[in-house]
């Protein structure tokens, strides 16, 4: 990118703003966009959290624009992807052009396996692996015969390759058979298929533009690879920042399934001797007789039958790699038959490192046993913990800017700066060899919403402690109550789907309001039936959790039915909270509570979305309010009004609900122009 300019950060926000429909100054974006300036031009790291409103997407924009250095803006959902490319990203750089005295260029840039690969889709030897995996019966093997002929004449067609583009869409079975991950692509030197591919296109224009949009997952997968698959960049933005660790936590796990590995083995069988071919049967059959016999959860230790297999299974599997990487040296075509040879390759190399990590990392990761819902037994490892390895890898060579606006939890940035591996004294304390930890600082800018005047925050004081999963009988009769005072109205956030059922049960039973219950519908129809018809409902679980805005008086309630602790029974967040247990601190307060307050956050924060919002969140889990934690998790919501009186929350619900009723029918009388 070019030089700083000479106009200032505060010049081109406010032409920035100018530039949106019906935009106007928000202080809290200001104040943001000066602290990210701040930071890029001291070199320090900067944590900064917005609320609903902010408008943070130009306050870290303009700021990393002016500084005229290359730029990665990485983002948790696609949402907020096609929001950047498609919405703020055009229209900011054409509203900055004149003063930047240049129109920077921006692109898009995924996961291999989000484009379709070429290769695959060509035919020739590849067609068995595309149109059967073994269990396909003929009626289905023809729907995905026409799948694949659809999708040929698609990449035909397509400028991308991307799979957001591929309208009607497959299954993530389907478009596995017809795209590869990293690990599996040969590169474009070796694919007669190079030139024309169409994730080394998405590349090549990652490479030159001056603002590049990923994805946590790719970000994860780039640290995680010592940053070599992101273009160099000097200025790093983390929007929606307290998904990365999980994030980065998914992309370093791995999976051992027996049927994967028997696939495996078919593949490869015809390449190997037969020696070496039995003893990968011999480790592959071991592996499922093991896990049979294994419970699910957490695994500590590997049980002996388990650690015996692996030990079969890592031989096998360097083995067999060794055998098909001499024989690809030999070849190093670039034909279908080699292209397989290499991608198998890769997959045996990749099962030697996992059967070793499982037998020898046990200090640094937490192995379990899976089922899904057709008893197929999965071996699953993953991290401990990944702060080392953010603290260590993310903020190197490059300013780092995360954002969110759930940051803060207890009213401090402490848990999520330890959760990216920073030092919570905020200055540089030095580090083996003479290395020095990142420098930071955190701002908090507030939200342009007047919260204790827009909503309540109801807890539900009175009723008794929730002990047995669902709804029970108290809990639903309080939910009827404040449904029927708000006149439908509700966006209900429940625990388990046993609670969201039970709870549509009881309001169909006892009101008259249209209940739609996630599940019923896709989410994206449901949604748009619950924006478009006010009085109804709609109740489901953790993806209503985020992402969903409706503003207005379609949503004047916010239900939710217990506070969104993990699942004891969760192999990782059980580990983690053993492991903070053995070092003296509290497993519950440093692992469970933090979780709950993001989430918690996430889900009231469905309630504010606009300025002239109005609305309850109501909390039906009395802790909130009497358990030695509740402060803490009330800290790190919104700063709403707040009560435990249920005639006080019933009587402001009928009077929204009387308002905007009113409104409705001015909307429905109103001539139209």
């Amino acid at each position: 990118m070019s030089e700083p300019q000479t106009s200032s950060v505060d010049e081109l926000l406010a032409l920035a703003v100018g530039a949106v429909p019906g935009g106007t100054a928000r202080p809290g974006q200001q104040q943001m966009a000066q602290a990210c300036a701040d930071a890029i031009t001291g070199g320090t790291h900067l944590l900064v959290q917005a609320g609903t409103g902010t408008g943070k997407s130009l306050g870290y924009l303009v700021p990393a624009l002016h500084s005229g250095k290359r730029i990665v803006v990485s983002t948790a959902t696609l949402a907020l992807q096609a929001q950047l490319i498609e919405h703020d990203l055009p229209r900011l750089l054409e509203a900055l052009a004149k003063k930047l005295h240049r129109k920077p260029r921006f692109a898009l840039l995924k996961g291999r396996q989000n484009y379709a690969c070429l290769a695959k889709l060509d035919g020739g030897e590849q067609d068995e692996s595309l149109l059967s995996d073994g269990r396909q019966w003929l009626g289905e093997l023809s729907r995905t015969e026409q799948q694949i002929t659809r999708i040929r004449t698609w990449s035909k067609q397509t400028q991308t390759g991307d799979r957001v583009d591929l309208d009607p869409g497959v299954d993530d079975r389907m478009w596995r058979r017809i795209s590869v991950s990293s690990a599996e692509c040969v590169g474009a030197q070796r694919c007669r298929f190079g030139d024309d591919c169409f994730a080394e296109h998405a590349r090549e224009q990652a490479r030159s533009a001056d603002v590049i949009v990923t994805n946590h997952a790719l970000l994860a997968l780039d640290m995680l690879h010592d940053n070599s698959i992101l273009p160099p960049h000097q200025v790093l933005i983390v929007d929606e920042a307290h998904e990365l660790p999980g994030h980065v936590t998914n992309v370093a796990r791995a999976e051992l399934r027996p049927d994967a590995l028997r696939r495996l083995v078919r593949r490869v069988g015809g390449r190997l001797s037969l020696d070496a071919v039995e003893r990968f049967e011999t480790a592959e059959g071991a592996l499922e007789t093991a896990l049979a016999a294994t419970p699910t959860g957490r695994l500590t230790p590997l049980p002996v039958p388990l650690s015996q297999a692996l030990t079969l299974l890592e031989a096998a599997a360097g083995a067999a790699a060794v055998t098909l990487g001499a024989g690809s040296t030999k070849g190093g075509g670039d034909d279908e038959q080699s292209v397989a040879a290499h991608q198998d390759l890769q997959q045996l190399r990749e099962l030697a490192d996992v059967a070793r990590r499982l037998l020898t990392d046990t200090a640094h990761d937490v192995a379990w046993v899976d089922r899904d819902d057709s008893d197929r037994r999965t071996l699953v490892v993953a991290p401990l913990s990944v702060a080392g390895q953010l603290g260590a890898r993310l903020f190197t060579d490059r300013t780092v800017i995360a954002t969110s606006a759930t940051l803060t939890l207890g009213g401090s940035f402490d848990d999520v700066a330890r959760s990216f591996g920073l030092p919570l004294s905020k200055t540089s304390q030095p580090k083996a060899q003479g290395s020095e930890a990142p420098r930071w600082h955190s701002e908090d800018v507030g939200s342009p919403f007047r919260y204790p005047e827009q909503g309540m925050l109801y807890v539900a004081a009175h009723l008794p402690r929730l002990s047995a999963s669902g709804l029970p009988d108290v809990a639903r009769r309080e939910l009827t109550e404040l449904v029927q005072a708000a006149g439908g109205r509700t966006l209900g956030l429940f625990s388990s789907r046993r609670a969201a059922s039970q709870a549509a049960e009881t309001v169909r039973e006892s009101t008259e309001f249209p209940v739609l219950l996630q599940g019923d519908d896709s989410l994206g129809s449901l949604v748009r039936q619950f924006r478009n018809s006010p009085e109804s409902c709609l109740f489901g679980v953790l993806s209503l959790w985020q992402g969903v805005d409706v503003p207005g008086a379609a949503c004047q309630l916010v239900v939710i039915d217990r506070l969104p602790f993990p699942r004891p029974d969760d192999p990782l967040t059980a580990a983690r909270s053993a492991a903070a247990d053995a070092a003296g601190a509290s497993g519950f307060a440093s692992v469970y509570v933090p979780h709950a307050a993001v989430r918690l956050a996430q889900g009231a924060g469905r309630l504010i979305r606009n300025a002239a919002d109005r609305g309850v969140v109501a909390v039906l889990d009395s802790r909130l309010h009497h358990a030695s934690y509740g402060s803490y998790l009330r800290r790190s919501l919104p700063p709403l009004w707040y009560t435990t009186t249920p005639e006080v929350v019933r009587g402001a619900l009928g009077r929204l609900d009387e308002g905007a009723r009113a409104a409705e029918a001015l909307n429905v009388l109103a001539p139209r122009t």
